[in-house]
């Protein structure tokens, strides 16, 4: 059986989804100040962003913890990734802030981190379909 075919690859890529935004929401939130000098980037989209974070982190565990994975829900998760990562582009683009090279490291990292957990996703989503494993949410 192929990893991403078996009944825990998707629940362990929302695990995985869960402490990677419970991290990075945490140290947005524990130390926005410091980030937001290092990096250039505002104080508020960081607090804001990580708090944001931090509430996702604990719906992607709740959706991880479920026998059945809600896979409507999961798919929402997918586009919701692949948004965060445009946005992250958009924001490196649009040149309203002084971003520095640190902040522009902190902020491809998360699209490059999402994209990532997006593909994965939507590959447990797609080679579990119509499985007996995984139902609709």
């Amino acid at each position: 059986m192929s990893v991403f075919a078996s009944p825990r690859f998707l629940p362990n890529v929302m695990w995985a989804d869960a402490a990677s935004c419970a991290a990075t929401g945490a140290l947005q939130v524990a130390f926005t100040g410091a980030i937001a000098r290092l990096t250039g980037l505002p104080a508020p989209l960081l607090l804001g962003t990580g708090v944001f974070l931090l509430a996702y982190a604990a719906a992607a565990a709740f959706m991880a913890s479920r026998r059945t994975p809600p896979r409507t829900l999961i798919g929402l998760v997918v586009v919701g990734n692949f948004g965060w990562a445009v946005a992250c582009i958009a924001l490196l683009m649009s040149g309203m802030f002084a971003i520095s090279a640190l902040g522009m490291v902190w902020v491809l990292a998360q699209a490059l981190c999402v994209v990532v957990l997006a593909e994965l996703q939507w590959t447990g989503l797609r080679r579990t379909r119509g499985g007996t494993n995984m139902a609709l949410a």
